[in-house]
């Protein structure tokens, strides 16, 4: 099964939480429940910047974040 996914950049979980100035396991949990989009490579995560981009966009309407 191959799914196609344009990610840009991709980042660690870590660099989400830095990123949204929240701890890493807030950022596990939205990725376990399928708020952000990641990739799992091994037992790690990724998060591509465009799934960050969309959950804060989504979550703040008409703010302007540079990522």
């Amino acid at each position: 099964m191959s799914t196609k996914v344009s990610t840009g950049q991709l980042y660690t979980v870590a660099e989400v939480a830095a990123m949204m100035r929240v701890s890493k396991m807030t950022v596990y949990r939205l990725v376990q429940a399928g708020t952000i989009h990641s990739i799992r490579f091994g037992r790690s995560y990724r998060v591509p910047q465009s799934a960050v981009r969309e959950y804060l966009d989504a979550t703040n309407p008409g703010s302007d974040f540079s990522i």
